[in-house]
């Protein structure tokens, strides 16, 4: 674990500025990916800031200011996957290969949009709703932990399952190992407890999003891990909201 793997992660994850990153070797990024959580951390604290700057105009607006820094952030590349993944499922018919085919198609159909605009929406409404259902400090400290949440749980997913292909999946799984995993999962759980309980449902959400990819494809995808993120953020705000 080094600055330089931090920095791969960072510039690979987001639209942040970085130092530049010189000699770049084919597994450096697989080997970054042990800082995928802390670069939610990173995402999670400009987001809480982005709240807390707007949050005295109203729930609403803070909501839709959090949500834009967190695409423009991000640079949507996990709605992306999303997008990817809702066309390929609706046109793969229980065939893996198709799935595949599909993944590698740049235009987006009727079930990405959907899927997008889900989402989005669904992530609009749930912020709005955390300074109602949290104090200020926790409903910051929730913006922080749900994104690294997220990052860790692709770890979990490219550790356990088969990749469909050959691409980010297979490459983490032999870079990152389970007392790294676990590592990072023991330091978010006791971060979760010291303020935000409900975040701890990612011990169950990875999990089940995991088998659901099992089930479904019989292994995964970078297309599918950007889902993943997607998906368990969401989850987690909705815990958090309620």
């Amino acid at each position: 674990m080094s600055a330089r793997a931090f920095w791969i992660a960072l510039q690979f994850l987001t639209r942040l500025p970085t130092p530049r990153v010189t000699d770049m070797q084919a597994d450096d990024l697989a080997r970054s990916a042990i800082w995928f959580p802390a670069v939610g951390l990173a995402i999670g604290v400009l987001l809480a800031v982005i709240m807390r700057i707007f949050q005295g105009s109203g729930s609403w607006v803070a909501a839709l200011a959090v949500l834009v820094g967190w695409v423009i952030i991000t640079g949507a590349l996990h709605l992306d996957g999303l997008g990817d993944v809702a066309d390929a499922l609706g046109a793969f018919h229980g065939k893996p290969d198709r799935f595949v085919q599909v993944l590698g198609d740049p235009h987006a159909g009727s079930f990405a949009v959907v899927a997008i605009g889900l989402q989005i929406l669904a992530k609009l409404v749930l912020i709005a709703q955390l300074p109602l259902a949290m104090a200020p400090w926790t409903s910051s400290w929730a913006l922080i932990l749900i994104p690294a949440w997220a990052r860790w749980g692709t770890l979990v997913c490219s550790k356990t399952l088969l990749p469909l292909k050959p691409g980010l999946g297979a490459s983490v799984a032999n870079s990152v190992s389970w007392p790294m995993i676990a590592g990072w999962g023991a330091l978010l759980a006791i971060a979760a407890l010291l303020g935000v309980r409900p975040t701890l449902l990612a011990l169950i959400v990875v999990p089940v999003i995991a088998f659901y990819w099992q089930w479904r494809l019989g292994g995964i995808t970078g297309d599918c891990l950007g889902a993943s993120i997607e998906v368990t953020e969401t989850l987690l705000l909705f815990a958090c909201a309620l």
